[in-house]
């Protein structure tokens, strides 16, 4: 390791790289919910207990579709009542793409262009895709103000939510600069038609920081995808291979000077944070076949109780805020929080706001070989309502593999080896940490 530190030591003083601060969103509350139904949205699963939001199988009967040898089937994100109807798969009504975005808490500044434009992006690493607002009524990115811009006449993209609304545009390639470190020849996706659903909120778009086999660019109608910036970094020349990496540190939304101190860096390692951990960095090598960060998680633990997995694997994801893990694991996890239950309205285990920190119980969970433990204050995500907090540990439903999001993240400082295809952690648990939120009166926004 020590090699690697100079190497990356030297790199970050010749260019001046320096962390990229991830800015809580402002106004941004914490709905456990919402997450949970775009966590489904984005990976497509389904619960396996009984529950409000579901994906239901539709059929496409419209004059245009019936042709000889055609049916097209796809399947809509709904929602049924609060109270449980007699038929959910006929009582229900689509879930409105604002309730299916991305569910990130954190900005990122980077710059974009010649000189750089500075827009606020959520950095995400469970897509590949980088795109920025870039219509008229909401441009925050302008290819014309950018000496270096080339355009790809023949490429597009698109991304659609199962309500219809979308979000496409044109495709060029640009210099990015990220912590002070330049990325060349990136394809940046320009928004030039959005639905408001996009239109609004804080984040200008989007960089994704998993493998390009799921970026979304076509060309000329068949999938073409092209490298993410770290793809990018990898293949540059003047980037030597011990920085071809980056990393995250997230913190408790819960204390306004601990959520401030949320960071990536890229091309070199935190050192103070390995050295306060008291442990050397955990690789694991990963699986990016299907394009994510996925690695053996085949072991769990519960106030020192082990969970056997044997064949499990998991995802870790800054774009999903839940934990998601099998029923075997909630199963095993809730039995041990008194006052937990599964929440048919809130789509999730919820646990009473009279637990105590001492009450709850100790989990972790496995990455390659090593188990590093969830900050307990983590098991606490935010309010369901009055009385009750939502798990931050949830069902991954019908998902064959985990997805751990920031709710795992936040307990360990995360090293993402692209260059040697490896994940590393060390732990990152906060000593003092609250149970109770800046702001909880009253209950948080209904879906």
């Amino acid at each position: 390791m020590g090699s690697m530190y100079q190497v990356q030591s030297k790199l970050r003083q010749d260019l001046g790289l320096h962390k990229v601060q991830a800015v809580r969103k402002p106004g941004y509350e914490l709905n456990g919910t919402k997450a949970y139904v775009s966590a489904m949205a984005r990976y497509g699963f389904n619960p396996t207990k009984e529950s409000r939001f579901f994906h239901l199988k539709k059929t496409d009967l419209t004059k245009e579709s019936q042709r000889p040898g055609y049916t097209r089937h796809w399947e809509q994100l709904v929602k049924a009542p609060k109270q449980r109807p007699d038929d959910p798969h006929k009582d229900n009504e689509p879930v409105p793409a604002e309730d299916q975005q991305y569910d990130t808490q954190y900005l990122c500044e980077i710059g974009i262009g010649t000189p750089p434009q500075k827009v606020k992006l959520d950095f995400d690493t469970g897509s590949a895709d980088l795109w920025v607002r870039s219509s008229l009524h909401a441009k925050k990115f302008d290819p014309k103000k950018s000496e270096t811009f080339k355009r790809k006449t023949d490429q597009t993209w698109k991304i659609q939510y199962g309500d219809g609304s979308t979000a496409s545009g044109t495709v060029g390639t640009d210099v990015i600069t990220v912590g002070g470190l330049q990325i060349k020849n990136q394809a940046i996706e320009l928004a030039n038609k959005v639905s408001s659903a996009f239109s609004s909120g804080e984040a200008d778009g989007l960089l994704g920081l998993a493998f390009s086999k799921i970026n979304t660019i076509e060309s000329h109608g068949k999938p073409d995808p092209q490298p993410t910036p770290v793809e990018n970094m990898v293949s540059q020349e003047d980037i030597p291979k011990e920085t071809e990496l980056f990393t995250s540190a997230f913190y408790s939304a819960r204390d306004n000077e601990s959520a401030e101190k949320s960071f990536y860096t890229f091309g070199w390692i935190e050192q103070d944070l390995v050295k306060a951990s008291g442990v050397d960095i955990a690789w694991t090598p990963i699986d990016n076949s299907d394009g994510f960060w996925m690695f053996p998680s085949e072991s769990a633990t519960v106030d020192g109780e082990n969970v056997p997995l044997s064949g499990n694997t998991a995802i870790a994801d800054t774009g999903t805020t839940l934990a998601l893990v099998s029923d075997t694991v909630c199963k095993a996890l809730y039995a041990k929080i008194p006052g937990s239950k599964y929440s048919y309205q809130y789509q999730g285990y919820i646990i009473p706001k009279t637990i105590t920190t001492d009450q709850l119980p100790q989990l972790s969970v496995a990455v390659g070989g090593k188990q590093f433990i969830i900050q307990k204050e983590d098991l606490l995500l935010g309010p369901a309502d009055n009385d009750h907090w939502y798990g931050g540990v949830q069902s991954r439903g019908t998902m064959s593999f985990d997805i751990l999001g920031d709710t795992f993240l936040k307990s360990i400082y995360a090293i993402w080896d692209q260059g040697n295809n490896r994940f590393g952690a060390v732990p990152k648990i906060e000593v003092n940490q609250h149970t109770v939120f800046p702001t909880t009166d009253g209950e948080p926004a209904d879906l």
